[in-house]
């Protein structure tokens, strides 16, 4: 199953920690690059203009994309929007 997930970092909630957001993003980072190994990320990106990304998960259930999602170092201070994605097929 492919999900575009769209999420937004909600900056009144990261101000109070701001020493924190610094690990949290770079924590972020290495796992972006673990999931995209492990062929659960297909592929992901900053939103140019907002303090966020949009990623697409190649996953088996919700219940695992909730699981990765919420294993997030941002899952707390961020608001997602979900996709649920399909292939567009033309009849030839």
């Amino acid at each position: 199953m492919k999900f575009l997930v769209l999420w937004t970092l909600n900056v009144q909630a990261i101000r109070a920690s701001l020493p924190e957001v610094a690990k949290m993003l770079s924590d972020l980072r290495d796992y972006a690059k673990k999931l995209h190994e492990q062929g659960k990320l297909e592929c992901y990106y900053h939103v140019v203009g907002k303090h966020g990304g949009a990623w697409i998960f190649e996953v088996e259930s919700n219940e695992e994309l909730e699981i990765l999602l919420a294993t997030m170092s941002v899952y707390n201070f961020s608001t997602y929007e979900i996709y649920p994605l399909s292939e567009m097929k033309t009849s030839t």
